[in-house]
């Protein structure tokens, strides 16, 4: 049985910083999670994405992001159990918590925190009747690593944030790129949609709105593919390619976290966010995309705000009528379970008073 003082399903960017927030209050965590190393999508899905709207760094690599969270957690010694699915939640006498995993690994705490993104995920897939055939093969679902597609006839398929981001990132990668979407207008942000088509107009991207990809061609790899236009006057275009990458998001589920008598709605866990992000299981918090509230922005920069509010109330919890008074790090330092110390200089802290 691993005891700790906060239990964390799913070890992703919210989920690691969660550690960092309860460790300045002294709190121990513990994480599960299904993929086999921390960091969720950004190190299973995107390693190599850039992500543009993390405080203080105007681009980082979603991998890089993850690392600098490990590095700034290390000193609380957080536990893990990767490569394991919580299955079970069990509540005991006390208000506690038993999670058991698919594998029978047991963990007890008095808190639970639910930050497992999007849960478990299929990519949504076009409905092109040979694609199995190709996929591994010149087809993929997401990009792991671009360079893969150096020098590459690359065919993206998609309107929404990544299809653009990555039709962007890897016209400096791909001998050629060529964007397929279904409608003139795209999903993503206006400022990507506006970088693809300035790209476009100087021939680093081609651009095929209205249309999309019907058919694939090759033997033991993809060659080509048969895009459809929806002006019957356009009819059909036959385009070599090395590598199609449709982007249509991913199909989010809950798995186990479904069964467990929360509150759920739309594939997403309730919580009060006018409050303490706590669902309506006492004990149990659900933070980062996995929850869900009016005016909800599944961002990054959002499970990190509600898992600094939330760890303050799990403190409560578990140090019940003992009160915490916050200080801000520059002035109280960071001290970690490991005796180790970062406090700010003196002329800092002074400057800041």
């Amino acid at each position: 049985m691993i005891k700790t003082d906060i239990l964390i399903i799913g070890a992703g960017p919210t989920g690691l910083f969660t550690v960092f927030e309860a460790g300045l209050l002294k709190l121990k965590c513990h994480l599960i999670d299904a993929l086999p190393q921390p960091g969720g999508q950004c190190s299973e899905i995107y390693p190599k994405k850039p992500i543009y709207d993390i405080p203080a760094f105007p681009e980082i690599l979603a991998g890089d992001l993850v690392g600098n969270l490990m590095a700034q957690i290390k000193p609380f010694e957080p536990g893990f159990t990767l490569g394991e699915r919580a299955e079970t939640l069990d509540r005991q006498e006390d208000g506690s918590y038993v999670v058991t995993t698919n594998k029978g690994t047991e963990h007890h705490a008095p808190v639970v925190v639910i930050a497992g993104g999007l849960g478990s995920f299929e990519p949504r897939k076009p409905p092109i009747d040979t694609i199995a055939d190709f996929e591994d093969v010149g087809v993929s679902y997401m990009v792991k690593d671009p360079e893969v597609y150096r020098n590459k006839k690359v065919l993206i398929a998609g309107g929404g944030d990544s299809a653009l981001d990555w039709a962007i990132f890897l016209a400096n990668v791909a001998a050629e790129v060529t964007l397929v979407h279904r409608r003139n207008e795209f999903r993503g942000a206006l400022d990507s949609v506006e970088k693809a088509a300035e790209l476009a107009k100087l021939g680093k991207i081609k651009l095929v709105t209205e249309a999309q990809v019907t058919k694939l061609y090759g033997d033991a790899h993809l060659e080509a593919v048969l895009i459809k236009h929806n002006d019957a006057a356009l009819g059909e275009t036959y385009l070599e390619v090395d590598d199609f990458i449709p982007l249509f998001g991913l199909s989010p589920k809950l798995g186990p976290l479904g069964n467990w008598g929360l509150e759920i709605h739309k594939n997403a866990i309730k919580v009060n966010n006018a409050k303490d992000y706590q669902t309506n299981l006492p004990g149990v918090f659900a933070i980062g995309d996995v929850n869900t509230y009016e005016g909800k922005l599944k961002l990054i920069l959002s499970g990190f705000h509600e898992a600094a509010v939330m760890c303050q109330y799990a403190y409560q919890i578990i140090n019940p009528g003992k009160r915490y008074v916050m200080k801000y790090t520059t002035v109280g330092g960071v001290e970690g379970f490991d005796g180790t110390k970062k406090v700010a200089k003196k002329e800092v802290v002074q400057a800041i008073s």
